[in-house]
């Protein structure tokens, strides 16, 4: 016989504190009988009917099993997906409330709590990129780096694109691994204000073009744009001391995705597009990441319950005289 879970604390706390209260009953009863001059042996009836029902009760609590074994095939189908943030200077600005970033790591959270059976990996960059976290299932572990998030993280100004896609290419395109995953299991999801300063950017778009790794690209920000928050409460300044604005690009964002076969989501003012990203990507069919064969066998704890109920009915239904008066 098998057992969904062991005697544990939780059984030993009822048992004990069945034998303690009945124990308790059982003391008192026989002094009342004591005192009446009468026998109370009666009492142990009782208490046999009601100690059968309450081991029946706990061993259906815990769930036992038997039976012939029944061979189950477990699959875990997922993606392996990159994220790549973009944590340069721009990102601090505050058209979008209470900033671009801190609105960023609040929905990139909801998109890790959403994608399930995938390995996710993060990504940081500016004008250079950084692995933050290797592919994992470890959602507490992607939570952790995600909170942590800031634009101080790189000390380098600028952005990039052609840095992030260059490390994601190279790590999804990983041949080492045990296993050659489908095209389509593979993915990058790209988070930036769009404003690229590279030169390399559309050779290694093109790259991802060639390996049917899709880029799916989401802009942070608002046409309008906004300041960029600098030191000592004041805000960034170009060579000519006039205060930056910075404003999103979607239009180079939007031909990424749309080059790579991907989609362009948005994150403003008005709109958030997390919802509508996280639907597409569970869309996706994701490839076999592991199969494991399970010994199951049915849980039959119904029979020890309804034998248990039987027995409380019969102790409320029949009446049993423990004083003899």
């Amino acid at each position: 016989m098998q057992w969904f879970s062991e005697f544990g604390i939780t059984e030993i706390i009822l048992v004990s504190s069945f034998l303690l209260l009945y124990g308790l009953y059982i003391v008192r009863t026989y002094r009342l009988a004591k005192r009446l001059q009468t026998n109370a042996r009666r009492v142990w009836i009782k208490f046999a009917l009601r100690s059968a029902y309450f081991s029946l009760l706990i061993i259906a609590l815990m769930g036992p099993s038997f039976g012939e074994l029944i061979r189950k095939e477990v699959k875990s189908v997922g993606k392996d997906i990159y994220i790549a943030v973009d944590l340069s200077l721009s990102m601090n600005a505050t058209d979008i409330q209470p900033s671009r970033l801190s609105k960023v790591k609040f929905e990139l959270k909801r998109l890790v709590d959403n994608l399930t059976n995938d390995r996710i990996g993060l990504i940081i960059f500016s004008s250079e990129a950084f692995i933050q976290c290797p592919l994992t299932y470890d959602k507490g572990a992607i939570y952790t780096w995600i909170e942590s998030l800031k634009t101080s993280l790189l000390t380098t100004g600028g952005t990039d694109f052609a840095q992030p896609l260059a490390l994601a290419h190279r790590k999804l395109t990983d041949t080492t691994e045990v296993q050659k995953k489908m095209p389509q299991s593979k993915m990058l999801i790209l988070i930036s204000d769009g404003e690229d300063f590279g030169d390399e950017t559309e050779q290694m778009v093109k790259k991802f073009e060639q390996d049917e790794i899709r880029i799916f690209t989401v802009g942070v920000g608002t046409k309008e744009g906004g300041k960029i928050p600098f030191r000592d409460n004041s805000f960034k300044r170009d060579v000519s001391g006039r205060e930056v604005i910075t404003k999103l690009n979607s239009e180079l964002l939007q031909s990424i995705a749309d080059q790579t076969g991907g989609r362009y989501f948005e994150i403003n003012a008005s709109t958030v597009e997390t919802n509508r990203l996280i639907e597409t990507i569970n869309q996706i069919e994701g490839e076999l990441m592991d199969k494991k064969q399970l010994d199951v066998t049915a849980n039959n704890y119904s029979y020890f319950l309804f034998v248990a109920i039987l027995l409380l009915m019969a102790d409320i239904l029949f009446t049993v005289n423990i004083l003899r008066i």
